[in-house]
């Protein structure tokens, strides 16, 4: 969702700045102690993660905020029939770098005593896209992601007949490391992200030098 208008804003006004991406993963407990651990090390300059849980010695901006649809492939029967109960009865592609197939979706449904099959867990969310573009699986992802892939992969989304909970992508890095002129450059522009995003929804625009 970032890096495409990173690139397109580094081109035009910092073409000579050249950027790194690094997969940043949770604990178990979805604790992203290897984000804060690579920022002290100084290993990356900001870190972008999906939790509010941030420690107050780290500057943090809000880029975005995010809800899940549930996305399947064109020509599914769900989209005809939305209904909670068809959703329990269908197979589920979940993400899940762990492989646990256990998560939120599920954590909601149980709440309303009833429960699904997951037939599938896939370690990223474009792999999950593919997936679902050739089978019968569906899959609950992000409504962004999903919107920006949709005509690529033949799929489409429709609202989650449960309330599914949002999150907030946020840029943080360590409030000392703002001392350094280009961290805080960087993160000024992370920080206009959002109202972008509200003009341009298929793409969100941000600046990097290494991310």
């Amino acid at each position: 969702m970032i890096l495409r208008p990173l690139l397109a804003e580094l081109s035009r006004t910092a073409p000579r700045i050249d950027v790194g991406v690094r997969q940043l993963l949770p604990s178990p407990a979805r604790v992203w102690r290897s984000a804060i651990v690579d920022l002290e090390a100084h290993a990356i300059d900001i870190a972008i993660i999906p939790s509010d849980d941030i420690p107050p010695r780290f500057e943090k901006r809000c880029i975005y905020e995010e809800d899940f649809v549930i996305a399947m492939r064109l020509g599914h029967p769900f989209a005809r029939d939305p209904s909670l109960e068809r959703y329990c009865d269908l197979q589920h592609l979940v993400v899940s770098d762990s492989g646990d197939p256990y998560g939120f979706v599920d954590e909601q449904l149980a709440k309303q005593g009833r429960a699904r099959r997951v037939a599938l867990t896939v370690p990223n969310f474009m792999f999950a896209l593919a997936i679902i573009a050739e089978t019968d699986l569906i899959s609950a992802l992000p409504r962004r992601f999903v919107a920006m892939h949709a005509a690529r992969f033949g799929v489409l989304s429709l609202d989650a007949p449960l309330p599914l909970p949002g999150f907030r992508l946020n840029a943080i890095a360590p409030k000392v490391a703002m001392m350094d002129a280009g961290v805080a450059w960087l993160f000024d522009l992370l920080a206009g992200v959002e109202q972008t995003a509200q003009k341009h929804p298929s793409g969100l625009p941000a600046r990097s030098r290494q991310t």
